[in-house]
């Protein structure tokens, strides 16, 4: 894959964490950003997910009255 160069601007306190951090688990700093951005979006696909599935329970009875039961993959 590519690889872009993105420039982000931090106070000192967050720098030296993100240091220390990526130091404690072996990494770059580079490598440790890159893996908080995926692990964040990884979150935020769950949650997704996790809503999607939510809502589709809540209204369970009202899909079912308007499309029954009988459907593609159903158990």
């Amino acid at each position: 894959m590519a690889k872009t160069q993105l420039n982000v601007r931090v106070d000192e306190t967050t720098a030296e964490a993100a240091r220390r951090r990526a130091s404690q688990r072996g990494m770059s700093v580079n490598r440790y950003i890159e893996e908080l951005v995926r692990h964040d979006e990884g979150e935020a696909g769950r949650a997704f997910v996790e809503a999607a599935a939510d809502f589709m329970k809540q209204y369970e009875s009202v899909f079912t009255e308007e499309f029954g039961t009988e459907r593609e993959g159903a158990r």
